[in-house]
Order: structure tokens, then sequence, then C-alpha cells
């Protein structure tokens, strides 16, 4: 299997430019990423060490900054809230009918903790973590799964070459690669299949079609269908604001809520379109979902004020 090396790296980037700048001569449009934008996408940090950058966290500041960050989708104790992912305990359960993958059953590496919290970490808001604050969640984590001791520092000295319990499970699959064949048999006469405005024949449902006017095709003449706030919310915000997240219709905290509805629609409004952080927590604006408009945006909100009254 092809091993990934920063010199590989480097040559597939420099390959990836070039090719960028020979599109856009031969099409008209677009241009070369620039060293700075290809240096903010290479963050990744590899197993053998390479790649992470200096600067350190322990597990005392990891915990404050986990309760913060993370523990409202993962648990305080990694346990998971609702259906997030579990990030903690799970040892022995691989072998089970439903095993438990958690960091300290199941990942090979100590360099994928302090990736992946770094790449795309918080949900809210990745990427908003500073180095020495991903290094400390990392460190709570690995206490967290009892792999470290509470006075343990993470940094790239001390995490490189970190033995993960469960490293010794993965290993190459040297098994020769088997070609697919076509069945081309039984299948579907295409001209059964009808896709409609309505049809659920794709699986996905587009937002305009949850409005309370939907049991209507709509015509050429037919006016705007409303923003349905109720479908937009479980769509773009139920999975933060659902796990008990201020606001939340039906988990949040009731008394913190109404003291936020008592400032008005327009501060609702304002702090769910332009981000809002106070003592309810922290939220990037519109959710870190750009392509809301600022009329659905506040459809949503009319929808979580209506229903937690």
């Amino acid at each position: 299997m092809f091993k990934l090396t920063k010199t590989s790296i480097a040559i597939a980037l420099v390959a990836a430019t070039t090719m960028g700048t020979a599109m856009a001569a031969k099409y008209g449009y677009g241009r070369a990423p620039t060293q700075d934008e290809i240096d903010m996408m290479d963050i990744d940090v590899r197993p053998d060490g390479e790649g992470y950058p200096e600067g350190s966290g322990s597990v005392l500041e990891g915990e404050p900054l986990y309760i913060q960050q993370c523990a409202y989708c993962h648990g305080e104790f990694g346990e998971s809230a609702g259906r997030w992912p579990v990030l903690a305990g799970g040892e022995g359960t691989l072998a089970d009918e439903r095993p438990e993958k958690t960091i300290g059953s199941y990942w090979p590496y100590a360099s994928t903790i302090f990736d992946y919290v770094h790449r795309a970490m918080p949900f809210p808001a990745p990427q908003s973590l500073s180095d020495d604050e991903t290094y400390a969640i990392t460190a709570y984590l690995l206490y967290l799964n009892d792999l470290v001791d509470e006075d343990f520092v993470a940094s790239k000295e001390t995490l490189t070459g970190f033995k993960m319990p469960n490293e010794d499970g993965f290993f190459m699959d040297d098994r020769p690669d088997s070609p697919n064949t076509r069945c081309m048999e039984n299948c579907r006469d295409p001209e059964s299949i009808e896709i409609t405005w309505d049809s659920t024949e794709l699986g996905v449902t587009p937002i305009d079609h949850l409005t309370d006017d939907a049991d209507e095709a709509p015509t050429e003449a037919a006016a705007e269908p409303s923003i349905d706030g109720a479908a937009l919310y479980k769509q773009a915000c139920a999975a933060c604001h659902d796990m008990g997240v201020a606001g939340a219709p039906a988990n949040g905290d009731a008394a913190q809520w109404a003291d936020r509805i008592a400032q008005g629609s327009e501060v609702l409004y304002d702090h769910a379109i332009n981000g809002y952080q106070g003592s309810a927590g922290y939220m990037p604006p519109k959710g870190g979902r750009a392509d809301l408009s600022d009329e659905e945006v506040q459809a949503i909100v009319d929808y979580m004020v209506e229903s937690s009254q």
C-alpha cells in the first residue's frame, strides 16, 4: 500500500498546483492555489509524529475545555450524549456482536485523536481550537480512557510513538483485488421510474417540499412557499440543540432559554444570524451554515420560541 510521506505529499501538491495552472489556462477560469493556501490545508498529523505543531496541553487544562467544547455531544465522561460517538470505554468488546469502538478500545494511533480534533472539532466551529487547546483535549481524552495519568502533558514529544492498546489490531491487507462483475440482470425498466417534484425515489426530500402546501404540485403562477422553520431546524440545528444546548425546544435549559426569549426576537435573530458567545455557550454565525438565508434563520428562531412555550 502506498505510504504517505512529506516528500510524497509535497510532490502531490506540486502536481496539483501545476495541473491547476494548466486547467485555468485551458478553460479560462480558476487559478493555482497560493503557497499560503496550501499551507493552510496541510495540517495533517501522522502516526510517526510528522505534522505535530509546537505546543503542549495537560490533562488538567483539557478537562474544562472538553466540558465546554465537547461534552454536549460526547458526554461529560466520553459516554456520548444521544446518538453521538462514544469516546471512552469499550475495552474487550471488539469481538462482540456490537463492539464499542472508542479511542481506548479501537483507535490505533494517538495522532488520530489530535488530527481529528484539530481538523474537525468542535462540531459547530471546526478548526477554532488553538494547538495548545487541541493538545489539552487530546490529553484529557487519553485520560478518560485510562491510558495516561492526570499529570500527563500532551506534546509532539510525548505523543510521537505513543502506544495505543489496539495498534497491533490493524495490519496491511495483502489480499489481491477481486474484479467485480456487473450483474445486468433483472434490472428495473427505466421507463417505469418517474421522478416528480414530490418524489422520494432518490431518497432525498428537498426543504421546499416540507411546507404546508406540499400536497399541491407547484405551478409557475404559484406563490413562493412559506419557510418551514421546523423542517429547517431539524435539518440544520437539531444536531446540537437537541443535545441540551440552550434554546433546544426539547431538551434545553428551560430557565436559561426563557431568559433569552425575554430579550426579544430581534436580539435572538441577531445572535442566530451573526453568532453568539456568552453564558449560554458559543455558536458561530448561522450555526456554521452559511447556506442559510437570514429569513430562514429567523424562521428557525420563531419555531424554537413557539415550540418551547
